[in-house]
C-alpha cells in the first residue's frame, strides 16, 4: 500500500482545514463547474492548491465520502486474512489516490514533507499543532485502518463523534501497562484452556466451543470490569450458545464441578421439570469484582436455540432490575448482549429489540452488543446470509457506533471493549463490538466443515492460535517469561483437574443451582412454596367504591378531557353507585387493590393507554395542552405501588419478550401483555413456545406473565376473531387420561404441577379475581386470559359488587343457577361452554322457552381441566345428555382439549357432544351473512333436544 493509497479515506469531515499549511491565506475559489463559491484555506507555495481545491469540493458534495466514514472498509480486520470483513466490494474512487494521480490534482511528492497546520477538531497530534502530510496520512492510517475499524460518522451529534475520535485518535491512548498485558495473558489462558480441557476429556461431546473467538472472555470481563469502575452493580448477560460454558466458568465464575458434571450421562435429575442441555443453561452469582474490588451481581439469562430470541428478555430483566433499584439512567444496572454475526443480520427480533431501546417505557439506558463475527453461519457463507455489507449494519437505526476490531488482536479488542463500556456508561445509547474471528471447529464439534468451506478451513487448520501469538509477543517484549506463561497454564489446568476429580462425586443434577432469576424470600429454602392454599381475592366495599371514584374522574385541576370519555367517566360513577362494574371498571379495581397492597402493576402492549376497543382510558390527555397526560391509578392512595401503562411499539416477539424479562425479575408485581388482537401473539409464537409454556421445565424459573388475548367470533374476519387458544390448549402438561384425587389442596395443587393456566372468563368479577389470584397464589404461573370484544359493552356482562367484595374468590366452573337447577332431575340437556358464547346460549334458550330442560354451565379456567366441578355438575344432572358447545371451527377452540378429560372424569359411561362451527382452515368467515348463518346453525343444534337421537359417540 502506498503512502496516499488512502489518503481521501484518511480525511476528515474538516479536512480542508485539517490541510492547512501553517502560513495560509484564505482566498475565495469558484469551482471550475457550477456551484457557489467556497472559502477554502491555501498554501502561500502554492504547489498543492488544486489538489485542496479538489478534495474540499469532494467534501462539499458528499461529506461521508472520507476517511472517518470509509476507513474501516480497508482496515485489517479479518484474521485469516481471505476474507473482507464487510460485503462491498467496490471501492469508491475517492478512496483510493494513488501516486500516478498526484499530477491531476496539481500535487507532487514533495509536498507529502509539507507541515501543516492542525485543526481543533482533530486529535492525532496530541500536544503538536503541525504535522507533515506524510506523518497525517500515518496516524490516520494507524488509528483507522489497522485492526481497528471504526463506524461513528452517521451518529448526528458532534459531541458524541468527537469523544470516539478522543478515544482513538489521540496518539499513545492505546498503551498497556505490563500488569494490564499479564492480566490479559492470564485471562486467555483461561479461556483457551477450559476449551482444550472439554475437547480432551469430553472430544465427542456438542458443547459449542468459542475456538477461534477466545477473545471474547477477556473482552467481557474488561466489559464487565470498566463499568464497575464507573459504577454499575448488576450487569444482564444474554447469549447463544456458543461460547456459553467458557462464559459461566470464567466470566460469571460458575463452580467449574458443576459444569464437568454436566457431561456425565449417568447424572440423575433431582429437580422438577424436564431440564435443558448444558450449553442454554443461565446463572446467577454475586461477587467481588477482583478489578474494582466493588461487590457485582452478574446474570447469564437462559436461552433456547432460537438464537437471538433471549435479547427482549434480557431487556426486559434489565429495565425491571432498574425499576425496583430506582436506577432511571441505568447508572447501576446494564445489560450485554451477545450475538453470532449471521443471527443478528438475519434474526428479525434485533431490529425490534433496538427498536425498544429509546423508547420510555422500554429503555434500559444503553447495552453493549458483542458480535462473534465467525464469518458465517453454520454452512452458510456471508454473501449468502446477508444483503449488508456488515453483520452489524441493523445497529445503525438507532445511531448506535460500530466498532470492527480483528480478534487475533487481543489489545486492540480489550481496547475497543473498555471505550464501548465507557460509551454506554457515558451516554447512555447502544454500542456494538464486532469481534471479526473464526470458528475453529465446525457448528458443533462433530460437525464437517470442510463440506462446504474447503478454503477457509485450511487456512483455519493453518492459523496459529491467538494465545500463542499474543504469548510470543509478550516473551519477546519482555512482559513475562516462558516459565511464567507455561506456570499459568498448568495452574489453570490444574484448577480444571481438581474440579473434574470432585465433578465424579456428584450423582444428581440440580437444575435450581443454573437459576438465573432467583427470588430471595418468595420460596422456602428447598425452593418450594411456603405453602399450598390461595387466601380468598376479594376486597372490601369500601375499596371498591375507592377505585370506582377515582376511576370515574379527573384527579388534576383544570385538565380538560374529550366530551366523549367525560361520558364514559360518568357511566363509571354510575355503575359505582349501583355497585355494579363491567369488563373495564373490574379490571381497574383489581389493579388498584393490588397497587394498595404494595404490588407494582406494568401493562403493555398495542395502544393498551386507550385500548383496542377504547374501554380502558387509563391515560388521560388534556384537550388543550399538548402531551399532557394523567394516569388517575396513580392517584389512588398515598403509598401506593406505581403503575406503568405503556402504548409499545408495534411488535409483538420483542415487546412480548421484554415483558416477560420484565416479570423474572420480581414475583411481586402483576406484569401483563395485551394483544390488539388476540391472533396478533402468533408473531410471538418463539416466546410462548420456548419461555412461557416450557420455561420452569427447562430452567425451573416460575414466571407470572399475563397473556391478555381479544378473542371472539364477532364477523370481524379471519384475523381479528381466534387467539387460538387449542394451541395454548395442546401445550398444556395436564393428562387426559389420570383420574385425579380429589385432595382439600386440589384446586391449588393443580394449579402448582401445570405449566401454565388457560381461562377464558364470562364475567367482569371472575376477570377481577383471576388477576388477583395471579398474585396472591404462593407461586408464579403464566395467565392466558382469553378477552371479550363485545362483552366489553354488552349490558349483560356485567357483576354485582356481591361478587368482588371480601369472602369472594375465582369461580373455575361457574354452575347454572336458574330454572334448571331448582329441578336437575327434568333438565334433559346440560350445555358446557365457555366464554362469549355463553351469552349466545342464554338469549337462544330464552327465546326458545328452555329454561327448566336445559342448563347451562360455563368453564372459566379451562387449563388445569376442573375435573372436581365438572365431576360435580355432571352428576347433579345424571339423567342429562352432555354437550359441549363452543363458536369456534371444531378443529379448533377447546374441544378437542375437554373431550377426552370429559371421558376420563365420566369413566366413558356418558358422551359428550360436540356443538359448532364444523372444522374449517380459517378461524373464521370474512362474510358477515355466512357468519350469521353458522352461528343460527349452532344455536339451532345446541337447543334441537331431538339432535344427538340414534347417533353413537
Amino acid at each position: 500500500m502506498t503512502p496516499l493509497r488512502l489518503l481521501m479515506s484518511r480525511l476528515g469531515a474538516q479536512a480542508a482545514r485539517l490541510l492547512a499549511p501553517r502560513d495560509v491565506q484564505v482566498v475565495s475559489w469558484q469551482r471550475r463547474s457550477s456551484g457557489p463559491p467556497a472559502t477554502f484555506p491555501i498554501s502561500r507555495g502554492g504547489g498543492g492548491s488544486s489538489y485542496m481545491e479538489e478534495m474540499y469540493f469532494a467534501w462539499l458534495e458528499n461529506p461521508r465520502s472520507v476517511h472517518k466514514i470509509r476507513g474501516h472498509h480497508v482496515a485489517q480486520l479479518d484474521p485469516l486474512g481471505i476474507l473482507d470483513a464487510d460485503l462491498d466490494s467496490f471501492v469508491p474512487s475517492d478512496l483510493i489516490t494513488t501516486i500516478d494521480k498526484l499530477a491531476f490534482y496539481d500535487l507532487q511528492e514533495a509536498d507529502l514533507d509539507k507541515e501543516f497546520q492542525l485543526p481543533t477538531t482533530t486529535f492525532i497530534g496530541g500536544s503538536e499543532s503541525t504535522l507533515s502530510l506524510r506523518e497525517i496520512i500515518r496516524r490516520l492510517e494507524n488509528t483507522y485502518c489497522q485492526h481497528i475499524g471504526l463506524e461513528f460518522m452517521f451518529i448526528n451529534d458532534v459531541e458524541q463523534c468527537q469523544w470516539i475520535r478522543q478515544k482513538f485518535e489521540t496518539p499513545g491512548i492505546m498503551q498497556f501497562s505490563s500488569q494490564e498485558k499479564r492480566t490479559l495473558l492470564a485471562r486467555l489462558v483461561r479461556s483457551m484452556r477450559f476449551e482444550d480441557f472439554l475437547a480432551r476429556k469430553w472430544s465427542s461431546e456438542k458443547r459449542f466451543g468459542l475456538e477461534g473467538c477466545e477473545v471474547m472472555i477477556p473482552a467481557l470481563k474488561t466489559i464487565i470490569d470498566k463499568s464497575s469502575e464507573m459504577g454499575i452493580e448488576n450487569v444482564i448477560l444474554g447469549m447463544p450458545h456458543r461460547g456459553r460454558l467458557n462464559v459461566l466458568a470464567n466470566v460469571i465464575r460458575k463452580d467449574l464441578e458443576q459444569i464437568f458434571c454436566q457431561f456425565d450421562p449417568k447424572l440423575e435429575a433431582a429437580d422438577e421439570g424436564s431440564g435443558d442441555v448444558k450449553y442454554h443453561l443461565g446463572m446467577y452469582h454475586e461477587r467481588i469484582n477482583r478489578a474494582t474490588n466493588r461487590n457485582i451481581t452478574l446474570s447469564l439469562v437462559a436461552n433456547p436455540s432460537h438464537l437471538e430470541a433471549v435479547d427482549p428478555v434480557v431487556q426486559g430483566k434489565t429495565k425491571a432490575e432498574q425499576f425496583y433499584r430506582g436506577d432511571s439512567e441505568g447508572k447501576k444496572v446494564m445489560s450485554i448482549l451477545v450475538h453470532g454475526d449471521a443471527a443478528f443480520a438475519g434474526q428479525g427480533v434485533v431490529y425490534e429489540t433496538f427498536h425498544l431501546s429509546d423508547l420510555p417505557s422500554y429503555t434500559t439506558n444503553g447495552t453493549v452488543h458483542v458480535v462473534v463475527n465467525n464469518q458465517i453461519g453454520f454452512t452458510t457463507d456471508p454473501r449468502m446470509a446477508r444483503s449488508s455489507p456488515y453483520p452489524t449494519d441493523v445497529a445503525r437505526v438507532v445511531n448506535a457506533p460500530i466498532f470492527h476490531v480483528n480478534a487475533d488482536d487481543p489489545e486492540a479488542v480489550i481496547y475497543v471493549c473498555s471505550v464501548a463500556a465507557e460509551w454506554r456508561n457515558t451516554f447512555n445509547k447502544d454500542v456494538v463490538v464486532d469481534l471479526v474471528c473464526y470458528r475453529r471447529r465446525g457448528h458443533n464439534e462433530m460437525d464437517e466443515p470442510m463440506f462446504t468451506q474447503p478454503l477457509m478451513y485450511k487456512q483455519i487448520h493453518r492459523q496459529v492460535p491467538v494465545l500463542k501469538k499474543y504469548a510470543d509477543r509478550l516473551i519477546a517484549e519482555g512482559t513475562v517469561t516462558l516459565q511464567e506463561f507455561e506456570e499459568e497454564i498448568a495452574k489453570y489446568d490444574r484448577i480444571c483437574e481438581e474440579a473434574y476429580g470432585r465433578s465424579k462425586d456428584k450423582k444428581i443434577l440440580d437444575i435450581k443451582h443454573w437459576l438465573d432469576s432467583p427470588w430471595p424470600g418468595f420460596f422456602n429454602v428447598d425452593g418450594e412454596p411456603k405453602s399450598m392454599t390461595c387466601p380468598a381475592t376479594g376486597i372490601p366495599e369500601d375499596t371498591l367504591i375507592h377505585i370506582g371514584t377515582v376511576a370515574s374522574s379527573v384527579p388534576l385541576e383544570g385538565f380538560r378531557i374529550h366530551t366523549g370519555l367525560s361520558r364514559i367517566l360518568r357511566g363509571r360513577a354510575d355503575m359505582t353507585r349501583k355497585r355494579t362494574a363491567d369488563w373495564a371498571l373490574a379490571e381497574y379495581m383489581a389493579f388498584g387493590s393490588l397497587l394498595q397492597e404494595g404490588i407494582h402493576v406494568r401493562l403493555s402492549g398495542q395502544d393498551v393507554e386507550r385500548g383496542t376497543f377504547s374501554h380502558r382510558h387509563h391515560v388521560l390527555h388534556d384537550q388543550d395542552i399538548d402531551r399532557r397526560t394523567c394516569v388517575p391509578m396513580n392517584h389512588l392512595w398515598p403509598n401506593q405501588a406505581p403503575y406503568t401503562v405503556c402504548n409499545s411499539s408495534l411488535s409483538e416477539y420483542g415487546v412480548l419478550g421484554f415483558e416477560l424479562g420484565y416479570a423474572m425479575a420480581s414475583p411481586n408485581a402483576l406484569v401483563l401483555w395485551e394483544a390488539q388482537f388476540g391472533d396478533f401473539h402468533n408473531t410471538a409464537q418463539c416466546i410462548i413456545d420456548q419461555f412461557i409454556s416450557t420455561g420452569q421445565a427447562k430452567w425451573v424459573r416460575h414466571n407470572g406473565i399475563v397473556l391478555l388475548l381479544p378473542h371472539g367470533m364477532e364477523g370481524m374476519g379471519p384475523e381479528h376473531s381466534s387467539a387460538r387458544p387449542e394451541r395454548f390448549l395442546q401445550m398444556s402438561n395436564d393428562d387426559s387420561d389420570a383420574y385425579p384425587a380429589f385432595t382439600e389442596d386440589f384446586e391449588v395443587r393443580q394449579l402448582y404441577d401445570c405449566n401454565w393456566i388457560v381461562v377464558n372468563c364470562s364475567t367482569p368479577a371472575n376477570y377481577f379475581h383471576v388477576l388477583r389470584r395471579q398474585i396472591l397464589l404462593p407461586f408464579r404461573k403464566p395467565l392466558i386470559i382469553f378477552t371479550p370484544k363485545s362483552l366489553l359493552r354488552h349490558p349483560e356482562a356485567k357483576s354485582s359488587f356481591d361478587r368482588m367484595v371480601s369472602g369472594t374468590s375465582f369461580q373455575r366452573v361457574i354452575p347454572e343457577d336458574g330454572a334448571a337447577a331448582r329441578t336437575p332431575e327434568q333438565v334433559q340437556r346440560l350445555i358446557f361452554c365457555t366464554g362469549k358464547v355463553y351469552y349466545d346460549l342464554v338469549k337462544e334458550r330464552s327465546s326458545q322457552g328452555l329454561e327448566e330442560q336445559v342448563a347451562i354451565t360455563r368453564l372459566e379456567q379451562i387449563s388445569p381441566f376442573p375435573f372436581d366441578l365438572v365431576k360435580q355438575e355432571a352428576d347433579q344432572y345424571q339423567g342429562a345428555e352432555l354437550v359441549w358447545c363452543q363458536e369456534e371451527h371444531k378443529n379448533m377452540g377447546y374441544y378437542d382439549y375437554i373431550s377426552p378429560r370429559f371421558m376420563t372424569i365420566l369413566s366413558r359411561a356418558r358422551p359428550i357432544w360436540y356443538v359448532g362451527r364444523d372444522p374449517a382452515a380459517a378461524p373464521a368467515t370474512g362474510n358477515r351473512n355466512t357468519h350469521l348463518v353458522s352461528l343460527k346453525k349452532f344455536l339451532d343444534t345446541a337447543f334441537s333436544l331431538q339432535a344427538f337421537e340414534g347417533k353413537t359417540f
